[in-house]
């Protein structure tokens, strides 16, 4: 059962103040001295209190907004993603609010408090792994969440995705099947899912007695940083003959800086991406990669939330979508 949402009062009761001097630390903490300054915000973490930033009037009612927070706005993966729950949202007579928190923990933790300050009546959240202050602010909250794009991490209440690990091992072994044996990583930003995509990479490798290699870096994905890495790959390995990248934006630089180098594709270098996005369909050679059901993800994300909001149940604690490794021509 969920707890009690804190009140403005329930926090004054903790830190043995009146309300009226917590609520002028919520306006300026400038207004209350330094050690009780440190008191509230402790108690604020302990009780998991959110402002609330709705009128009144709404605050004893539903918003009819459900909360979608994204690392990214600009990532093709999650356009469809939005796609697919604004597909069964407004149909329905549910607006969504977005906000991304670009692979942050400590920006997810601030997206989540100002989503939930405007009671919002949902919460689909892209990321598994939160900090203990989230999963506060969420436990009190008393609205379903939804995690979405991970089937294999423990939920909160409810998770929808695929299983990362799975798909990267399948696609190695995909690749080594067609006789690439040297085949080097390509990963960015490190958020939680391209680690579980580097342990399946990992797992394949090691299985078939191969050696591993992994480029890396915290910096966005793009088509320039997939050339860079596929030139490191090169310097540091020679005889490299296959690329598996953790998204498409990265095997199609790298395809792109293997045409510049005159190094032809598949046959001197395999190359797979990943999620399958809608350029790697029209990429000569046809792009390998792994396809991700991603607008269904969002699709089915919005109809259990809703489902949930009538008063049923979870029937699914975790929904495990398929995913499809495609060969296209470039292993």
């Amino acid at each position: 059962m969920k707890n009690k949402r804190p009140t403005l009062q329930d926090v004054a009761n903790l830190v043995g103040v009146t309300k009226m001097t917590v609520s002028r630390f919520l306006k300026n903490s400038d207004q209350v001295s330094p050690p009780l300054r440190i008191k509230i915000k402790e108690a604020l973490d302990d009780l998991g209190y959110i402002p609330n930033r709705a009128p009144d009037i709404l605050s004893k009612s539903k918003s009819h907004a459900i909360g979608v927070l994204l690392p990214s706005l600009t990532n093709h993966v999650f356009a469809e993603v939005i796609r697919g729950v604004e597909s069964i949202l407004e149909p329905a007579g549910y607006q969504t609010m977005l906000a991304h928190y670009g692979y942050s923990q400590e920006a997810e933790e601030s997206r989540i408090a100002t989503l939930l300050s405007y009671n919002v009546d949902g919460l689909i959240i892209s990321e598994s792994y939160h900090t203990e202050r989230v999963r506060k602010m969420l436990s009190v909250a008393g609205i379903p969440v939804i995690e979405i794009m991970d089937s294999t991490s423990p939920p909160i209440e409810q998770a929808i995705g695929i299983d990362n690990q799975a798909a990267a091992y399948a696609m190695t072994e995909c690749m080594i099947k067609k006789g690439h044996t040297k085949i080097v990583y390509f990963a960015a930003r490190m958020d939680q899912r391209t680690l579980l995509r580097l342990q399946g990479y990992k797992a394949a490798m090691h299985d078939n007695g191969l050696t591993e290699m992994c480029i890396s870096t915290d910096s966005a994905s793009s088509f320039s940083l997939g050339e860079q890495f596929m030139k490191e790959a090169l310097e540091k390995q020679p005889d490299t003959d296959g690329i598996f990248c953790t998204n498409d934006d990265l095997a199609i630089g790298a395809l792109f800086a293997c045409q510049k180098a005159g190094i032809k594709v598949p046959e001197e270098m395999g190359i797979a991406g990943f999620h399958g996005h809608d350029i790697a369909r029209v990429m000569v050679p046809l792009l390998a990669t792994v396809i991700t059901p991603r607008e269904e993800i969002g699709r089915l994300a919005a109809e259990h939330l809703l489902s949930r909001l009538k008063g049923n149940p979870v029937t699914e604690k975790v929904i495990n979508l398929p995913f499809k490794i495609e060969p296209g021509e470039s292993i």
